[in-house]
């Protein structure tokens, strides 16, 4: 069994927020966010992946979420990336 850790981004006009989490099925999950049953943060809005990382551990998976969800500096680096390439 595998695990992801990934980024989410909501590109509207203003901050363009993301969301951090890990999960084992990544196509599901990331229709439940954008069906408003995901994480309370994520509801009403429509997400896009932007980052992922595959783990074949739960545990390494999930110290990697902690890690990135702290590192602001990463996150910001990541979004940036990914909003210049739109």
């Amino acid at each position: 069994m595998c695990y992801y850790v990934y980024i989410l981004i909501h590109v509207n006009k203003k901050d363009n927020p993301t969301y951090v989490g890990y999960t084992r099925d990544l196509t599901k999950r990331l229709k439940l966010h954008n069906s408003s049953k995901g994480a309370k943060f994520t509801r009403g809005r429509f997400w896009k992946i932007i980052y992922k990382k595959k783990y074949k551990f739960r545990s390494n998976a999930m110290k990697f979420e902690y890690a990135l969800k702290h590192n602001k500096l990463k996150r910001v680096k990541i979004k940036e990336n990914f909003l210049k390439n739109l």
